[in-house]
């Protein structure tokens, strides 16, 4: 969320960057609105001021034995007055809670400005795989092996739903077990986490109210099905004031994640590309302000660290600020290469939200002993997610004679060197 505050003393230049976003945001009526605010808070202090006056001249009157009828009515006005303006005050501010959570995050100047097409490739890293033979699509291959049971899983759930078998099923435990370990083993903290979330918490993590038509929500309890563990993780210190020398905080969390990922699908997102259900190991970082883009790079490394132990093609990409997450100032995808599409595809995201959502969630830290609390930083990444991860190994190391060749790191857990 944005800072009125913020916003007041620099409406324009706010205005404009998150144009850059959505042309057609407007920062008129917030600002009308904090207008009235301030002008109904001014009011009822001046009232109570009266009233003051009023109370101290009553007592007055009384110690001397003259008449207050005049002032007793005059002070029940009063009361009458600030009572309906304290209502007005309220619904003013809940106007105004309302509009500001509906904000983007306004983006960093490294931003570029501009949607999808405006992304900007800043690095790729090894090779195409170019094996000299015919590279099948990943579903392809899943379904020949007997290891990606789509229509067993529609009958259980429903389309868009995978499930691995055997050898798969194998390989992405592994796949699960070795991320987590792989940055825990340095300097992660490691949880476990609930994979159901109250409103409260998806409204600090920024999944509510703009998007409570993309989550799964269980009515009778009010909880919501996780849909990335950033949802879960940003609530670790909500309402708390976390001394600096804690700061910054790094944790990691595997959790399944659960998207209704509505709308039609082309034929490049069909087999495990995009599933309403999918596993994911998180990546979070709380931090001080002034080391948050520091922490962004080093978030950044951590999950490229993962493709290259699986020695896979990727390249990595700094969104334009239209193709940006709500809660986004700044994000760099890493994109992982399907030689059986010949596409790239997004198996990270790693991003800094700054304050946005540590305002939603009180989280702040003490610079010093005696010093006032600011909000922290936020960031996450994916380290990584699977589902595209899985497509990306089976399709990028096919041999000849149609194995698939593990990934050395995983040889070991999955039992073999080839599926």
């Amino acid at each position: 969320m944005l800072d009125i505050r913020e916003i007041r003393e620099d409406r324009a230049g706010i205005e404009g960057r998150l144009r850059t976003r959505d042309p057609s945001i407007d920062l008129g009526g917030i600002v009308s609105l904090d207008e009235e605010r301030r002008r109904l808070i001014a009011e009822v202090e001046e009232l109570k001021a009266e009233r003051n006056r009023g109370s101290q001249e009553v007592g007055r009157r009384k110690q001397v034995g003259e008449g207050a009828d005049d002032l007793l009515s005059r002070l029940s006005e009063i009361a009458d007055r600030i009572s309906a303006l304290d209502d007005e005050l309220r619904e003013t501010e809940t106007q105004i809670e309302q509009r500001l959570a509906l904000l983007p995050n306004v983006p960093h100047e490294s931003v570029p400005a501009g949607g999808k097409e405006a992304n900007l490739v800043l690095k790729t890293v090894g090779r195409k795989p170019e094996p000299g033979f015919p590279i099948r699509h990943h579903l392809e291959i899943g379904e020949q092996r007997g290891i990606l049971d789509f229509p067993r899983a529609a009958a259980i759930a429903g389309a868009r739903f995978p499930m691995y078998v055997g050898a798969a099923a194998k390989l992405e435990m592994a796949l699960i077990q070795f991320m987590f370990f792989h940055h825990a083993n340095r300097g992660y903290t490691a949880i476990l986490p609930p994979f159901l979330a109250n409103a409260t918490s998806f409204y600090v993590s920024s999944q509510l109210p703009k998007f409570a038509d993309d989550v799964y929500y269980i009515e009778r309890d009010e909880l919501y099905l996780n849909p990335t563990a950033e949802s879960l993780l940003v609530n670790l210190h909500r309402d708390e004031i976390l001394a600096i020398d804690e700061l910054p905080k790094n944790y990691v969390a595997y959790t399944p994640c659960f998207r209704r990922e509505a709308g039609s699908y082309g034929e490049e997102e069909r087999g495990l590309i995009r599933v309403h259900q999918f596993n994911k190991v998180e990546l979070f970082k709380f931090t001080t302000p002034d080391s948050s883009y520091d922490e962004l790079e080093d978030l950044i490394a951590d999950a490229e660290a993962v493709l290259q132990a699986f020695d896979l093609h990727y390249r990595v990409v700094l969104l334009a600020s239209g193709d940006m997450a709500q809660q986004s100032s700044k994000t760099v995808d890493l994109e992982v290469y399907l030689p059986g599409q010949g596409r790239y595809y997004e198996v990270s995201s790693c991003t800094n939200c700054e304050a946005f959502q540590a305002r939603r969630g009180s989280i702040r830290y003490r610079p010093g002993p005696k010093e006032k609390p600011e909000f922290v930083h936020t960031l996450n990444g994916s380290g990584l997610a699977t589902s595209r991860l899985m497509a990306a190994i089976l399709e990028s190391n096919q041999t000849e004679d149609g194995r698939i060749r593990v990934p050395e790191v995983l040889q070991s857990m999955v039992g073999a060197e080839a599926i």
